[in-house]
């Protein structure tokens, strides 16, 4: 049951870093960003309707949870929009490996908001992980930092932060995938209003594109969402989130195999102390709830 449990995590995250392969074409043929985004999600709600109609699992909430699941919908479209943008100032190797560093952001979120002591380990992965962004924002012999990428890549890891916050403090009616069905709803209702407000057209130009979409919602969110909850139950939260590494690496590989991206010791180092920091940040986290318990 542990193999499947890795298989499930590898397969999450390999889907999950496959994200440029499929959103770089949309951007390269000028096809509004807001509305791939509003297809994507929106797609990704319906398939994930049925398989909660499959598990039987009723989609009613009461009244006042309604702006918790706002709030998650807005949070995990907010990270998703502003990790797209990014990619229009770093590469999207670099942009998906800063995204990344997120779990540090929720081990620092856990220490200054609801004063949990921060481990070792965590401090150490964060100046690891400060040393990989500084030498991803090295180019040639001098400190050449692309700012405006790096904090809207920031913004969109603080972004993800804040949503797994809102998913471990909030306490929501139903399983997962309803928390995820209404995330990916109330996301996709964030692009709406943002179509609306900028008066861009929902018309799709090819048929094709449905077909697309479709794709595109199922391998990134479907299959990396479904898999990622079958990995935690069977292996734990740890491990899944040790080989979430697995993200920005497929991401890498698909940026430089596809899209022509410099493959550069500074590419390969910054992602390489990121990844170490990250990773000991997840253990270190980990080891210290198992004392906690204790």
């Amino acid at each position: 049951m542990k193999f499947k449990g890795y298989i499930f995590a590898i397969v999450s995250a390999v889907s999950f870093g496959l994200i440029p392969m499929f959103i770089i074409p949309f951007k390269q043929m000028n096809f509004p960003l807001d509305v791939t985004l509003f297809y994507r999600f929106l797609t990704a709600a319906l398939m994930i309707l049925c398989i909660l109609f499959f598990l039987g699992e009723k989609i009613r909430f009461p009244i006042r949870d309604l702006f918790a699941y706002l709030l998650l919908g807005f949070f995990y479209a907010l990270g998703s929009d502003l990790l797209f943008i990014a990619y229009d100032y770093l590469t999207p190797g670099i942009a998906s490996t800063i995204f990344f560093i997120y779990p540090i952001f929720v081990a620092l979120s856990m220490s200054i908001f609801f004063n949990e002591k921060l481990s070792k380990l965590t401090l150490i992965s964060l100046f690891i992980t400060l040393g990989g962004v500084y030498i991803l924002s090295i180019k040639g012999a001098g400190f050449d930092i692309n700012l405006p990428g790096m904090l809207i890549g920031t913004g969109a890891a603080l972004s993800y932060c804040i949503y797994i916050l809102l998913v471990n403090q909030i306490k929501l009616g139903g399983s997962g995938w309803k928390t995820t069905f209404y995330s990916m709803l109330f996301a996709s209702a964030y692009f709406l209003v943002k179509i609306i407000f900028r008066n861009e057209s929902l018309e799709i130009p090819k048929t094709s594109l449905l077909f697309d979409f479709a794709i595109f919602a199922f391998v990134t969110t479907v299959i990396s969402v479904s898999t990622l909850v079958y990995a935690i139950k069977l292996i734990g939260s740890t491990p899944t989130s040790i080989l979430g590494a697995l993200e920005p690496i497929v991401a890498v590989l698909v940026s430089i195999l596809m899209f022509g991206e410099a493959f550069t010791k500074n590419l390969f180092w910054g992602v390489i102390l990121i990844l170490t920091g990250v990773t000991l940040s997840i253990i270190g986290e980990s080891r210290k709830k198992k004392s906690v318990k204790i």
